[in-house]
């Protein structure tokens, strides 16, 4: 499956290793995967930023204040959050051979 062509880099990775592992193919699962992977990017934007600006700017009084982007950040970190739990990944990916066999008594 082709992840969307708006998605950057970051976004496109998560988009296809989870779309391959877990066999996402419906339509619910590609929107909520394709809302992930949204999240994610707009997340790595956000770091860039405030990577570049730093988590304090000055106002035009001089006083600090927190980076915009801080908050950007955390909703897409959130987002990212909740459209991963909504695809109910906490099982292990799809495998296409048998796992290690027991452990002996």
């Amino acid at each position: 499956m082709e992840p969307p062509k708006h998605l950057k880099t970051d976004g496109k990775a998560l988009f296809e290793q989870v779309a391959q592992e877990y066999s996402i193919e419906d339509a619910g699962g590609i929107a909520l995967l394709t809302t992930a992977a949204e999240c994610l990017d707009r997340m790595r934007e956000a770091q860039a930023e405030i990577k570049k600006h730093g988590v304090l700017l000055a106002d035009r009084y001089n006083n600090q204040k927190l980076n915009p982007a801080c908050g950007l950040e955390k909703d897409a970190r959130s987002g990212f959050l909740a459209a991963i739990k909504s695809l109910n990944l906490d099982l292990e990916p799809l495998k296409s051979s048998v796992g290690r066999p027991p452990r002996g008594y």
